[in-house]
């Protein structure tokens, strides 16, 4: 059954990003907010956690890019290849509301590397952040709604705490959520590439 907490944005409060963090590590899977749409999530780096979160939002990831939340930027080169040019587009931008689509670096699990990319995001919000950074972790974020489903529940976290309640530990109550996604930034190639455009103008 999944449990709702309450944390707010302002002032996350420690001891409840613990206890969310204690079931990350357990690879249990929670609701979070991000600067965009709610997101469902859990340690990037335990497998049949990722496995979990596939299954149940039917993604293969053969055939789609998984992405992960970091903290910040300091730890970047363990998860992906990036260029120079790329890190300072990426500096200029985040934390924000876009997700970076990077080569993924060996370090990270087999299930990443089956697309050779890793989606990147910093998103500007002290919830997730705060506990990506307890973790040590990075988490792995995929939406809560579908790209072509408006549907109420998906901004309300007790609603989604129904509509999910058998399938996540854990949901994090940190207001209303939006419905505008990310803006995805293709950066594998040489000139980067809007692939999707979301909330957030791209700084160049």
């Amino acid at each position: 059954m999944a449990t709702l907490v309450k944390i707010y944005p302002e002032n996350p409060n420690p001891r409840e990003v613990d206890r969310v963090v204690d079931i990350l590590k357990e690879g249990g899977l929670i609701i979070y907010p991000t600067d965009t749409v709610y997101a469902i999530g859990c340690d990037a780096l335990n497998v049949r956690a990722v496995e979990k979160i596939c299954r149940l939002k039917d993604i293969n990831p053969q055939k789609v890019n998984l992405s992960i939340i970091c903290y910040d930027l300091s730890n970047l080169s363990q998860y992906v290849k990036v260029s120079n040019a790329y890190f300072k587009l990426m500096k200029k931008n985040l934390p924000g509301p876009f997700t970076f689509i990077l080569p993924t670096h060996s370090n990270l699990p087999k299930i990443y590397k089956n697309r050779k990319t890793v989606g990147i995001r910093v998103p500007e919000n002290t919830i997730i952040r705060e506990i990506v950074r307890v973790l040590g972790n990075p988490v792995l974020t995929t939406s809560v709604r579908d790209e072509d489903d408006l549907i109420e529940y998906s901004t309300d976290p007790e609603l989604m705490a129904e509509h999910y309640h058998n399938d996540v530990d854990v949901v994090i109550d940190g207001g209303y959520g939006g419905l505008e996604p990310s803006t995805v930034v293709d950066c594998s190639g040489v000139e980067p590439e809007i692939l999707r455009q979301g909330k957030g103008d791209l700084i160049f």
